[in-house]
């Protein structure tokens, strides 16, 4: 008796510092979080071409010429990416906050008698209210200052601070790297370390690398393709700051349900109210097919049943994520989601019965 008291009063004593010591590792890497979470990402994403040259060549140089290729694709581009969204975001937000803009475009509008129909039927309709154009107009106008400032605030933050995006992006290019040379012992060192059972780690390790493939590669690419798509038509169009639309298309393409119809939608309608009818209907066109296209043929073809979410838990997901957490919400919004949708599987598949007798594995 005495003995087993012994024994659990080490363990728990074992339990508390190894407890602590969780604790302080993670203070100590909680500043390189980041870098450590895309590091392990993007490794799972290019692991293909990894592999692909580790049939040639030894470990070690397959994985630094695969570091170099994420170099060239991520890097370079977003550097490059950068420089020009704090051009385009400086202009929209001047353009936004210019009265004679403002007063101009007003002006226009009015000339195209299109409220006074409406507020005639809605006095026919026996509804007593006025519509003007200032009405609709200001808050969309401070919408893109708001918009435009902070997108610039943080494009030049990005570009002040070169030197932490640089040792920032080359610390996940050393997770990169041992992730490629030892991915396999360190997973199977964290199943080893976990109390669940391995079918359980495994099947929480593969819903997560599904949903990052899901994410940066589905979700990544499909944005890409909306976002030059929809900047390269409101160029043709003659519209200001294409780039900076094309931008904010491609980041509006993760967000499932309303995607990049938030800043189509609202185009086509200008052009339909100002008598531009051909462009309104081609722009309306041009987002269906677009949208649709991506949607139903592009990211199915890539990433496949990977994950099964709701598309309203993924808007969640991800508006939350990016209130939380900022743009990298994108990424640490649904993969939260999807380790509590998976824990909750293992919960019913195997704990609930102890829980509540007579549900979970006897249902």
């Amino acid at each position: 008796m005495e003995q087993n008291i012994f024994h659990r009063a080490v363990f728990f004593f074992f339990l508390t510092l190894f407890c602590i010591s969780i604790f302080l590792v993670g203070k100590v890497i909680a500043p390189f979080f980041a870098s450590l979470l895309l590091g392990i990402v993007i490794a799972g994403i290019f692991s293909p071409v990894f592999k692909k040259l580790h049939r040639f060549m030894p470990a070690r140089p397959a994985s630094v010429l695969t570091c170099l290729a994420v170099f060239f694709i991520v890097f370079i581009p977003v550097v490059f990416f950068v420089g020009i969204l704090s051009r385009e975001a400086l202009g929209l937000y001047t353009l936004a906050k210019d009265a004679v803009f403002s007063k101009n475009l007003i002006d226009f509008l009015e000339s195209t008698r299109a409220l006074e129909r409406i507020n005639e039927f809605l006095i026919r309709a026996n509804i007593h209210t006025h519509i003007t154009w200032r009405e609709l107009i200001d808050p969309l106008t401070e919408v893109g200052k708001n918009l435009g400032f902070s997108l610039f605030q943080q494009a030049r933050f990005l570009t002040s601070n070169l030197l932490n995006l640089v040792f920032y992006f080359f610390l996940m290019l050393i997770v990169v790297f041992y992730m490629f040379m030892d991915g396999e012992r360190f997973i199977q060192y964290m199943y080893d370390l976990s109390p669940l059972k391995d079918e359980h780690d495994r099947k929480l390790f593969e819903k997560f690398n599904g949903m990052a493939g899901a994410v940066l590669i589905g979700n990544g690419l499909g944005g890409l393709i909306q976002g030059i798509a929809g900047g390269v038509l409101f160029w043709s169009l003659g519209l200001n700051s294409p780039f900076l639309w094309g931008v904010i298309m491609g980041f509006l393409a993760f967000l499932p349900i309303v995607g990049i119809g938030v800043v189509m939608l609202p185009a086509a309608l200008f052009f339909l109210l100002t008598g531009s009818l051909g462009k309104g209907f081609f722009i309306a066109g041009f987002y269906a097919v677009l949208s649709w296209g991506v949607e139903y043929l592009f990211k199915p073809k890539l990433v496949g049943d990977r994950v099964a979410m709701h598309p309203l838990v993924v808007f969640f997901a991800i508006i939350g994520g990016l209130n939380v957490y900022g743009l990298l919400g994108i990424i640490y919004g649904p993969l939260i989601a999807t380790l509590f949708l998976t824990l909750s599987d293992i919960y019913f598949s195997t704990f609930q019965s102890m829980v509540e007798p007579g549900k979970g594995m006897l249902d």
